[in-house]
């Protein structure tokens, strides 16, 4: 943290600004936007696991529905 002491006679608002000046020229805003903004994304190995189980689900739906174990139902939504 970036230590900023009052000077005398100084006021409030002058003390802030130059608190904030500081700030932004170490960087520190800078660097915690980027930590915070940071997506680790999805390995290989977890989009082919993604894309395994969406296509067991889905299978395993069709075939319900063919053997009349499961109703056909429309869509609600989503992307069409």
């Amino acid at each position: 943290m970036s230590k900023v002491e009052r000077r005398k006679n100084e006021s409030f608002e002058g003390l802030f600004r130059r608190f904030n000046r500081r700030i932004q020229l170490s960087g520190r805003i800078l660097q915690a936007r980027k930590i915070r903004f940071h997506d680790t994304g999805v390995g290989r190995n977890g989009r082919r696991a993604s894309a395994l189980r969406r296509i067991e689900v889905t299978a395993t739906r069709e075939y319900k529905i063919k053997t009349g174990q499961l109703k056909e139902e429309t869509r609600r939504g989503g992307r069409h």
